[in-house]
């Protein structure tokens, strides 16, 4: 079957900036991307995940995470007006469940923290594809992400305090990574001016 010529916006951008919020106010439908975590039950098998230096499993590091198989959801909404995604628990590193996410004839948008990932292997399928990337302090982006992951459990505090220093600290070469990839740095106001005028005119 054809692909449809419906838009899919990438949100990318750093853990705590606010793709989510804006994915699920905006998109129809929204599909996030970081549902495809791989489980922990598959580090080892065949080969382990990366580490941070602080000895860690690295759940920011792009082999943490199932690339093909959220391509592959993107497809799959796009050919069959539906798809289904995984319940990540990020507190258990694994899935509780399934879902399906139904193509409404909006723009789709997808979002996660490894975007960067994935713009060019969707051009390449000759998808219609907008990539943005928001653009949020780094400290504003830090406080809010630690708040949000300690008060929902996600990892022991300790964990998310080596997590939170080191991602602080990579945030301007994580944003130019994404400008090199082709993702276009908007701040989050402005962006989601921009996704409120793309919703009404999809109506």
């Amino acid at each position: 079957m054809p692909l449809s010529s419906t838009p899919v916006i990438l949100l990318g951008g750093p853990s705590g900036s606010g793709k989510s919020y804006l994915a699920n106010r905006f998109g129809n439908p929204h599909l996030p991307l970081d549902e495809f975590y791989r489980q922990i039950s598959e580090d080892g098998r065949p080969e382990e995940f990366p580490r941070t230096g602080y000895g860690e499993i690295d759940w920011d590091h792009p082999d943490t995470w199932n690339m093909q198989a959220a391509l592959n959801a993107v497809g799959e909404l796009l050919v069959q007006g539906h798809t289904m995604v995984p319940n990540y628990s990020i507190a258990t590193s694994s899935y509780t469940g399934h879902r399906e996410v139904h193509g409404t004839g909006g723009p789709i948008i997808a979002e996660g923290i490894f975007l960067s990932e994935v713009l060019e292997p969707l051009r390449a399928k000759g998808i219609n594809v907008q990539a943005y990337y928001v653009d949020e302090p780094a400290l504003l982006t830090s406080i809010r992400r630690f708040i949000r992951d300690v008060s929902q459990r996600r990892k022991p505090v300790l964990f998310l305090l080596k997590r939170g220093y080191a991602l602080f600290r990579a945030h301007g070469a994580d944003r130019e990574t994404y400008r090199a990839k082709g993702f276009t740095i908007m701040p989050k106001a402005q962006l989601k001016k921009l996704l409120a005028q793309l919703a009404e005119t999809s109506r």
